[in-house]
């Protein structure tokens, strides 16, 4: 079966996701960045995802920031530095290796990204208030689905 211009349907459909994962791409940038000033006004919006990650795992090695990031350790070190002036994370000694220090939100941090994150939950609640039950759990697992593809194909291809 072939749509507009030649292209089958299913060429027609994965130009679709591709604009609208740009789309989403810039929005998610955006939200980050309002996110970011509303933990802090001086918190770059990297340092926004780095702080909602200590949040999930708690506190880590700066070389699984790297690892998680795919960013170089100098990269990770100065968003580390920044975050450090900005009052929101702390460096401790590793309790397992001497020469090494784990990375860890303070307790203002805390406060503030659970701030964020509650006001972000009533807000995305609100905007998808029309959708079905059964919309969402469907939405949820083909996006799952999705995001293990493009896992499973970095894992082949090497990241890229």
């Amino acid at each position: 079966m072939t749509g507009v211009e030649g292209e089958s349907t299913r060429d027609q459909a994965l130009h679709s996701i591709e604009r609208e994962v740009g789309a989403l791409i810039r929005r998610v940038r955006r939200v980050i960045g309002e996110r970011a000033r509303s933990v802090h006004p001086d918190l770059q919006p990297s340092a926004y995802l780095i702080l909602t990650y200590l949040h999930d795992e708690d506190d880590v090695r700066s070389s699984r920031l790297v690892e998680n990031f795919g960013i170089d350790k100098g990269a990770i070190s100065r968003q580390i530095s920044s975050l450090v002036d900005l009052g929101l994370v702390e460096r401790l000694p590793d309790p397992e290796d001497g020469r090494a220090t784990r990375i860890r939100l303070t307790d203002d941090a805390k406060a503030r990204i659970q701030s964020v994150s509650e006001h972000r939950w009533g807000r995305f609640g609100q905007r998808l208030a029309d959708w079905s039950d059964d919309d969402l759990a469907s939405f949820a697992a083909t996006l799952q689905h999705y995001n293990e593809s493009l896992d499973s194909q970095d894992e082949v291809s090497g990241g890229s």
